[in-house]
């Protein structure tokens, strides 16, 4: 199971959780609201399968394409939770067949148990996995799919745009017997998506719960007391904590967190609000069409995009030159004039 929470301009938040959740725990709460306050909170109707990508030997931009163009290409909605350890797809639970059906016929493969999909450059752990065909013939190859995200998100009047001097890190919550390996053996402190299958250096870990600074969540709620113009924090069952944080509330945190706290990474937002929840194939699309335009897997900067997917809106991540540059790619494909 993964919790994330997610806040993205103009205001927005979204949570991502068990359906038990939904229906103990946040159902009661909207019915207590008053009426108009109510109206402002949606539930999905659907519940989701979970799959967490661990990507080894391929950089992040074709990870994500690797992953997410197979299920758009099988008319499949998803949304897309980047984390600091690991990526999150999420896809509906109707449609398990399909999205077994669609990875197996990419190659990939069930591990030993079958509790798991397995590539050669991907390792992917699926959740609990009658599935329905899409409401319209999904595209046929990948440069259709390209081509119809962007006509759809035309169609919609979605405008690619930036938050001016917003500048984001994406950490970890410190893993205080990691701390202490790393101290005795001098290694140094692991990168994102060093470790595979909850595993750092052939240590299992048994929970992030046993290990993590508690320091990290008095300072969340710090944080959140002085309302970030961008949030995002999944808590994993065989991760530590990941925060996708507004650079400028870094200090809050103090020493709790681990990372490229020096990095200066960018969200393009995309407002998706006038699309359909089950829109397929904008995140396969639109990373698709930017590693392909900016020819990320020659120069290796394919390395930096992530994607975020809310319920409301979509956000490309990618260093701050990089992002630019996806701006310019991306602005004629959606402009009507």
């Amino acid at each position: 199971m993964a919790f994330s929470t997610s806040a993205s301009p103009p205001v927005e938040c979204s949570v991502v959780c068990h359906d038990n959740w939904a229906k103990k725990v946040f159902e009661p709460v909207i019915r207590r609201l008053p009426r108009d306050a109510s109206k402002t909170v949606t539930i999905s109707k659907d519940s989701y399968l979970i799959l967490s990508v661990i990507s080894a030997g391929m950089n992040a931009g074709t990870g994500v394409m690797e992953l997410t163009s197979p299920l758009a290409l099988a008319g499949i909605p998803i949304f897309f939770i980047t984390t600091y350890y690991s990526d999150f797809i999420l896809v509906p639970t109707k449609d398990r067949q399909t999205v077994v059906q669609a990875l197996l016929c990419r190659g990939f493969e069930f591990s030993e148990d079958e509790s798991a999909f397995v590539s050669p450059t991907a390792h992917v752990r699926g959740g609990s996995v009658s599935s329905q065909p899409p409401s319209t013939p999904p595209p046929s190859n990948v440069a259709e799919l390209q081509t119809r995200t962007f006509e759809l998100l035309k169609k919609r009047d979605v405008v690619p745009f930036i938050e001016e001097g917003l500048t984001v890190v994406l950490c970890s919550g410190k893993d205080l017997e990691q701390e202490q390996l790393n101290h005795f053996s001098r290694r140094p402190t692991p990168s994102r998506r060093a470790t595979g299958n909850g595993t750092n250096g052939g240590h299992a870990r048994r929970s992030w719960l046993d290990n993590v600074d508690t320091k990290l969540y008095t300072s969340l709620i710090s944080v959140l007391v002085l309302q970030p113009r961008f949030l995002s924090m999944t808590l994993a069952q065989e991760d530590p904590p990941s925060l996708l944080l507004d650079k400028t509330q870094l200090s809050v945190f103090g020493d709790s967190l681990v990372g490229d706290v020096e990095g200066d990474l960018v969200p393009i937002f995309l407002d998706l609000e006038n699309l359909p929840i089950e829109a397929t194939g904008i995140v396969s699309g639109v990373a698709g069409r930017l590693v392909a335009e900016m020819r990320m897997n020659e120069t290796g900067d394919g390395e930096q995009l992530s994607y975020l997917s809310t319920a409301r809106a979509g956000a490309v991540i990618l260093s701050g030159e990089q992002s630019l540059k996806a701006l310019e790619v991306m602005k004629p494909l959606l402009s009507k004039e």
